[in-house]
């Protein structure tokens, strides 16, 4: 082989390489965390550390939802800017209370937060919810720890009726998943329906034993990021309904009826701000 020919060799395995990283870097790695956060005010980014923020003691007031005529809303208006939420229990990932325009939010940031790792203090979280149960809870949480969810206060089980969210994505290079959980049960299980600004389609997940698979995928959903959006599952036994900004696109029938505990659901370094979590039973 002569010169030329290793030179052009070389120089073409290079611009591989380079372009390789840089695609990585621009879709596949974990987007990082500004100096200034988004959600924060100057002096609160100064002094807040995210994980120690969302997996904070619970000194502060705890906050209720608001609650009439069988809805029960959660507009975190009365949660503190800065602090973890109150009226839902982180399980995986950095939740905190944020501001967006003035408005009160909850806030997941996965940018600081590493894979695999759920929450400080997540034994104390999993006996809260579930009592004697929570040793097989937390065994199927850390299994798939990938996921960050946390679950909605004062809404012991859930069976038919409607949950809606308004959601906005915000940041995240690999995801910004916004999801409803639902049918969480003790020893972790549960399924998830979620859109997604960077792929515009809604899925409906599964977990099982700490598997995740999928069960119903639409694509075509329009969902860009920096805007609000709305999310609603309904569920009627065991027949659920997905909807986007007042659209229907899913409709899927479960293997058994719908029975646990609700909460938000999503993804790796998604940065998304979520909004009026309302449940409505029937």
């Amino acid at each position: 082989m002569n010169k030329s020919k290793k030179i052009f060799i070389s120089c073409a395995v290079l611009m591989l390489f380079v372009t390789g990283l840089y695609v990585y870097k621009t879709r596949f790695s974990p987007e990082t965390a500004p100096a200034q956060l988004e959600y924060l005010t100057v002096s609160q980014t100064e002094k807040i550390n995210l994980v120690s923020v969302a997996n904070a003691g619970d000194t502060i007031t705890r906050p209720s939802p608001k609650s009439s005529n069988g809805q029960i809303l959660f507009d975190f208006s009365g949660e503190t800017v800065g602090a973890p939420p109150q009226t839902f229990t982180a399980a995986v990932g950095n939740w905190i209370i944020g501001n967006d325009d003035n408005n009160t939010v909850l806030v997941v940031d996965g940018r600081k937060w590493k894979r695999g790792i759920a929450s400080t203090g997540l034994a104390d979280k999993a006996k809260a919810l579930y009592g004697d149960r929570y040793a097989e809870f937390l065994d199927n949480v850390t299994a798939y720890a990938y996921f960050p969810f946390a679950v909605a206060g004062n809404v012991e089980n859930f069976e038919n009726g409607e949950i809606e969210v308004r959601f906005k994505g915000v940041g995240g290079r690999i995801d910004q998943g916004a999801g409803i959980l639902f049918d969480l049960k003790a020893n972790g299980d549960y399924y998830a329906i979620r859109a997604n600004p960077l792929e515009h389609n809604l899925v409906l997940w599964r977990y099982k034993h700490g598997q995740r698979s999928s069960v119903s995928w639409v694509r075509n959903v329009k969902t860009p990021s920096h805007q609000w959006h709305t999310l609603k599952l309904t569920v009627n036994g065991n027949q659920i309904k997905g909807y986007v900004n007042g659209k229907q696109y899913l409709a899927h029938s479960l293997p058994d009826a719908v029975s646990g505990k609700v909460g938000l659901w999503t993804k790796a370094d998604s940065v998304v701000y979520f909004d009026d979590y309302r449940i409505t039973a029937r």
